[in-house]
């Protein structure tokens, strides 16, 4: 039996719904199971699975400042799903404008949705009331969300039109925008010591690799292809379209972490210093492996990535589970089983 098979096996019974302890870990990782009916919590201290509650059709997740609430976009019934983050329980769907993807929140506690059906736009949440109070039309649908260190900006990606657009959340409308010739997918930011936007990390359809985009001149000043490291996976043609697609800046705003599913692998960049498109990884760490009798190497196929306690967590959509990498080390630390397909991935810091 392979070392990985016996981290699947271990923990692999599964927990009926459960509150989380009151004396609760400082930070709890979510996952969403995009062909599943759960959420998973994993707590970093143990890398165990603490709790599940049920929801079906989950897309984003993310939470309220205080902690107390879990938002889930969700893509069957339209609707910001509203958790109480103790016990699980559903506090509120709020009606959305069209079809969600994924959500960020500020830090006065307003949610960002991107909306992925009819002509695109952004939905802001009031995070009081729970209910939609604007919605931005913008140049294409959205997919994937995120708010800047200082909460002064949320930015948005198109996988449609490939434009990125950055809105002001203090007038609630398009800042800037940026035209790339790929669809955006993933992406991240690297922030100033006062929390305000310095680069913006992003991955694109069908290009294995990213685009480093300026916040201040709105130019892309690099584009970086990941290494190949001829690892056979197979490639269905939905992977070629996203191929490199989870990405995330360390805590310390030293590294960026890039996943690849073709290299079955995730890797690391420098960002303390310049980054250009000749920069070269300078650590990579191979992900677990899927090998079927008579069947080409079928890998993680990582995608969306989280932080935690040292460790960095990696959604294996392919193999129903969560790795989880020490990042000193650089070593794999656990392989965490749960749901089916796991894609997006959060930290909620504990207060």
């Amino acid at each position: 039996m392979t070392h990985f098979r016996r981290l699947l096996m271990c923990s692999a019974v599964a927990l009926a719904l459960a509150p989380v302890s009151a004396n609760a870990e400082k930070a709890l990782v979510y996952i969403t199971n995009s062909a599943g009916d759960t959420v998973h919590v994993i707590d970093p201290l143990t890398n165990k699975v603490i709790q599940q509650f049920p929801i079906i059709g989950a897309h984003g997740v993310n939470f309220s400042p205080d902690g107390t609430k879990v938002y889930i976009s969700n893509e069957q019934t339209s609707t910001l799903d509203v958790f109480d983050q103790k016990n699980g329980n559903l506090i509120k769907k709020i009606k959305l404008s069209n079809h969600p993807n994924n959500i960020a929140v500020a830090k006065d506690g307003r949610v960002v949705v991107g909306i992925a059906r009819g002509d695109g736009a952004l939905d802001i949440i009031d995070p009081v009331k729970l209910e939609v109070k604007k919605t931005i039309p913008t140049h294409g649908r959205l997919h994937n969300c995120y708010v800047t260190g200082d909460s002064a900006y949320a930015f948005c990606g198109s996988v449609q039109t490939g434009v990125f657009t950055a809105f002001d959340l203090k007038t609630e409308s398009i800042a800037w925008e940026h035209k790339f010739d790929h669809g955006v997918r993933p992406m991240t930011v690297e922030s100033n010591p006062d929390g305000s936007p310095k680069r913006v990390y992003v991955q694109m359809a069908a290009y294995d690799g990213f685009a480093v985009l300026d916040w201040k001149t709105h130019d892309e000043i690099a584009r970086i292809k990941l290494p190949d490291l001829k690892t056979g996976v197979d490639m269905d043609p939905g992977r070629e379209d996203a191929p490199s697609h989870g990405i995330g800046v360390s805590p310390d705003n030293k590294t960026v972490w890039v996943t690849s599913i073709p290299q079955n692998a995730v890797f690391v960049y420098d960002i303390s210093g310049n980054i250009t498109s000749a920069s070269k990884p300078v650590d990579t760490i191979k992900l677990p492996d899927l090998q079927l009798a008579g069947r080409r190497l079928g890998g993680a196929v990582a995608n969306w990535v989280t932080f935690a306690d040292g460790q960095i967590y990696i959604s294996n959509s392919g193999l129903r589970s969560v790795t989880a990498i020490n990042m000193q080390t650089k070593k794999i630390s656990a392989v965490v089983p749960v749901g089916e397909v796991p894609k997006r991935i959060n930290t909620l810091f504990m207060k």
